[in-house]
Formats: structure tokens, C-alpha cells, sequence
């Protein structure tokens, strides 16, 4: 192969890789969280405060979730993404996110959702909460929305 044909498919190549990117970036769908406080009766009220917010990206089935939130009562324990059984309604955890240990701090996580979950997600039962040591049963959720 003389020198021009070598330069000519190597230009090929990389402007097929850029197009494979581009269309890997335009496949993502962007979605973002508001945290608020769980439902919750007066007996909560000393336990469950705070807001927060995340973004968060589909890429094919990997889901990137990144957020802050601040105001707890407490220090936050655990967060975790879940699976409702309708908009607004409790279900499942589908995977722990990694969160700070404070009443303010950071969340964020990947995770590979299954084919079932990808369509959970777009039909908006897909929720993140965040627990803590005053309220272990949930202080903050937010429903995942586009």
C-alpha cells in the first residue's frame, strides 16, 4: 500500500470512531431528581428534613446518578436507588448508591439496569431515597423523571 492510501485509511478510520462517539452521545437520555422529604406524620417531624438534587444519565443500560443534598436531621446511612411500583409509589431497591456520611453531602453510583428496568426508568418509577440514622426507614426520595 503506497503512503497515501495508508494516510487515506487511517482518516477513514478515525472519522468512523468519531461518528460511533457522536452517536453513543446522542443515544444518552438525561433525567434529573428533586430531593424532598418522605411522606411522612408529626411523630417524623424531629427525624425527616432536608432537600437535595441529582442528574443523572442512560447510556444503553449503564445509569450514571450524581447529586448533593443537605438538611438532615442526622447523618445519612445508606441511599439507594429503587424500582416503585408506580410513580410515587414504594417498591424495591435495585442497587446502593454511594452517598456521604453527614447531614450533607454527595450521592452518586452506576449501575446496570436490566432491560425491564431501562423501561421502568422511562416510565418514571424509578426513585432514589436516601435513609439516616433518625429516619432508617427513608428521610429523603425523589422520583427520577426526564
Amino acid at each position: 500500500m503506497n503512503p497515501r492510501s495508508v494516510v487515506a485509511v487511517v482518516a477513514v478510520a478515525v472519522a468512523c470512531v468519531g461518528f460511533v462517539q457522536s452517536g453513543a452521545a446522542q443515544n444518552q437520555e438525561r433525567y434529573k431528581v428533586r430531593l424532598a422529604t418522605v411522606p411522612m406524620d408529626g411523630g417524623m417531624r424531629d427525624a425527616v428534613a432536608g432537600t437535595g438534587a441529582a442528574s443523572a444519565v442512560l447510556a444503553g443500560s449503564k445509569f450514571t446518578i450524581n447529586g448533593t443534598f443537605a438538611g438532615l436531621r442526622s447523618p445519612a446511612t445508606v441511599a439507594r436507588l429503587h424500582n416503585g411500583l408506580a410513580r410515587g409509589v414504594r417498591g424495591p431497591a435495585v442497587s446502593d448508591l454511594v452517598v456521604s456520611k453527614g447531614v450533607s453531602g454527595t450521592i452518586g453510583g452506576t449501575v446496570d439496569l436490566t432491560p425491564e428496568q431501562v423501561k421502568s426508568l422511562q416510565a418514571g418509577r424509578m426513585y432514589i431515597q436516601i435513609s439516616s440514622e433518625k429516619a432508617p426507614e427513608g428521610n429523603l426520595w425523589g422520583w427520577i423523571l426526564r
